[in-house]
């Protein structure tokens, strides 16, 4: 059953679980917003689908992706209006001008790898294609990367892979799209940008679009058929941490790498938003502020109602803290380390009880109650209190990842939440030729 508009989302996404034919039934118009007469009706309508589905010998329609094409196939040739034309009229394109993914532009990225061409990096939902070195190279190649970033781009598509980012999961129509965090010492030898304006400078916004490509030609996420927000998406984005910067080992370190490996991390955010600044950071009461100031942006997010939620039934939801380095050495300088950060977050992010259920009872498609997500065993005994009991909104300071990135001489945060994934990080292989090529 889905609501209007998802029908061809729900198709891919049985497509995806090994059902071609999958029947659907249709919720006609916003449910979000219906009256409990229009709701009525509608199921009504809904009944009569599913009778029929279930009744017919053509239950559904059958998504027939054809026979696998030749990867090294000739698909075009002509004037670049004529392919910039061919491309965006078959989705392939983001609908920017971008380099044509010749087969010689093709071979050049593949010199930057010892996997086969046609090796298989991972299965992407859910279109659930195989993402090899040759189709990766003409996605880079169309985002305007150079070849030396293939190690990275393969890199990035091992984690979207991965089962922990639960890439199925980001057609929702709140808008998610993917980044990249880079650590160690590549990030320097690829230009990734790790300073002011991160994202707009250096490699970075090649690499975020070849990761938005990925994404949209193999995993099949094509905006207003598999890809539903409601608004869009920008694109996706990439950045390396300020490792040098930052008073505090680095984040893939605290991952469990060594600090001399170069890797990736593919997290999902819903928002880019406004970018605070904390001015009293000159003691400990100065951090103070601007823990506080985290916190606050925190209890903003869309998904607040999920970031207490616990238990095997809880959506997985990461917030990802960008923090510009005068605010990390404020902190450290106040003796916090990023795990202290983490604690201290979990332990004073609250929201006054009453306004957490307006919240759940609002803002939730479910229309649910606090009482009955606890009896669910999404949330703890406390939310059981009195109204104006402050609770936790952070299931733990896991939910929390710190990284040290942005403007050296600013003191700014970006506080971004992920909605169904947790973010994934993967390491970086250089080919055997690296230091010759």
């Amino acid at each position: 059953m889905t609501t209007t508009g998802f029908t061809a989302l729900a198709r891919f996404t049985g497509k995806a679980g090994g059902v071609d034919d999958l029947a659907t039934a249709e919720y006609p118009g916003p449910l979000g917003i219906h009256d409990a007469g229009t709701i009525g009706r509608n199921i009504d309508t809904v009944a009569t689908q599913i009778a029929a589905a279930l009744t017919s010998r053509d239950a559904g329609a059958r998504l027939d992706a054809g026979a696998p094409d030749d990867p090294t196939k000739i698909v075009l040739s002509g004037t670049y209006d004529e392919i910039d034309r061919f491309f965006r009229d078959r989705g392939w394109s983001d609908g920017l001008p971008f380099v044509p993914p010749t087969v010689e532009r093709i071979e050049a990225f593949l010199r930057y790898t010892d996997c086969p061409p046609r090796e298989e990096i991972a299965v992407l939902p859910s279109a659930n294609l195989r993402a090899t070195p040759w189709n990766i190279a003409a996605n880079a190649v169309m985002a305007g990367c150079a070849p030396r970033h293939m190690p990275l781009l393969i890199a990035a598509v091992e984690a979207l892979g991965d089962e922990r980012c639960s890439l199925n999961n980001i057609g929702s129509s709140s808008g998610i799209i993917p980044f990249a965090i880079v650590n160690g010492p590549l990030a320097a030898a690829l230009d990734i940008a790790s300073g002011a304006q991160a994202i707009s400078r250096g490699a970075n916004p090649a690499i975020g679009r070849a990761i938005g490509l990925i994404v949209r030609n193999i995993a099949g996420f094509r905006p207003g058929a598999s890809y539903m927000g409601t608004f869009g998406y920008p694109l996706a984005f990439a950045l390396a941490e300020n490792e040098a910067e930052s008073p505090w080992p680095a984040f893939h370190v605290e991952q469990g790498f060594d600090a001399q490996t170069s890797t990736v991390t593919i997290g999902v955010t819903n928002n880019w938003g406004s970018a605070p600044a904390p001015y009293d950071t000159s003691d400990r009461s100065g951090a103070q502020v601007a823990l506080d100031l985290i916190a606050r942006e925190i209890v903003k997010k869309t998904r607040v109602f999920n970031f207490p939620a616990r238990g095997p039934h809880a959506e997985s939801v990461m917030v990802t803290v960008l923090m510009s380095p005068p605010v990390a050495k404020s902190l450290a300088a106040a003796g916090y380390s990023r795990q202290d950060v983490k604690q201290h977050l979990y332990e004073r992010t609250t929201l006054p009880l009453a306004e957490f259920e307006w919240i759940v009872k609002y803002t939730m498609i479910e229309r649910t109650t606090v009482r009955a997500r606890i009896e669910a065993g999404l949330l703890p005994p406390e939310f059981l209190g009195k109204p104006d009991d402050r609770v936790r909104v952070l299931s733990s300071p896991d939910i929390v990842h710190v990284i040290v990135c942005g403007d050296p001489n600013r003191n700014r945060i970006m506080v971004l939440e992920g909605g169904h994934t947790r973010p994934t990080t993967k390491p970086i292989r250089r080919p055997a030729r690296w230091r010759e090529l």
